[in-house]
């Protein structure tokens, strides 16, 4: 009998992840470095986020600000020189404390938290960059916001926010053609001047940085399935 194949590991699984994402700026004529790789780590405990630290991955993507707080209190010391970013629908009540932990937030999406966000700004003396989050699709159970509504609002913000709003994010609908998804977060980033893109998956990361994306959030093609 055949020993069984071992299961690739995480740094295995980044490796190839990594790999791709050259392969796909190649292909799109752009510099692969101009392409940040964020691990999006949520539901996976602390030992497999040290694991991808261990094999040279420092950006990282978290839904739940009191997930993020509890697993980078565990990491301690091993997490210097990380880079976290809070990706998912952000409570105006967990403003303060994204504030305090981030280096990016990916998910302003409404005035509340905006007003949330400056305040806690100027409480901790410190702001993440700002990301908008965009509902491309237009989907009533998404956040985000309407596409008829994302040029008004990124204006407002970049008024408010200056510098420190540096780009958009979306998440396509899911079984759509993402591309024209995709072009259309690219063209409204290219209006307001905003260098940052975070858009694609596991699923999509390719078409996105044809797209332009400066950002991929990838979680189960590195850490498995939660």
């Amino acid at each position: 009998m055949q020993p069984p194949t071992p299961s690739p590991s995480i740094a295995d699984r980044l490796a190839a992840v990594q790999a791709r994402i050259r392969a796909a700026a190649t292909k799109a004529g752009r510099d692969p470095a101009a392409v940040t790789l964020v691990a999006v780590s949520k539901m996976h405990p602390a030992e497999a986020v040290l694991a991808a630290i261990a094999a040279g991955q420092r950006h990282f993507g978290e839904n739940r600000v009191q997930e993020a707080a509890a697993k980078w209190a565990a990491l301690g010391a091993a997490a210097a020189g990380t880079e976290l970013a809070i990706i998912g629908g952000l409570q105006t009540n967990k403003a303060r404390d994204a504030v305090r932990l981030a280096q990016v937030i990916e998910s302003l999406d409404r005035p509340h938290l905006a007003d949330a966000i400056a305040r806690a700004a100027q409480q901790e003396g410190r702001c993440p960059r700002l990301l908008v989050e965009v509902n491309v699709g237009d989907e009533a159970q998404k956040s985000g916001v309407a596409r008829a509504e994302a040029d008004g609002f990124i204006e407002a913000c970049r008024q408010r926010f200056g510098e420190r709003l540096t780009g958009l994010m979306c998440v396509p609908p899911l079984g759509a053609d993402p591309a024209p998804h995709f072009a259309w977060l690219a063209a409204c980033a290219a209006r307001h001047g905003l260098a940052e893109l975070s858009m694609g998956m596991s699923a999509d990361f390719e078409a996105a940085i044809a797209h332009g994306a400066t950002r991929v959030r990838v979680g189960t093609a590195i850490f498995g399935a939660r």
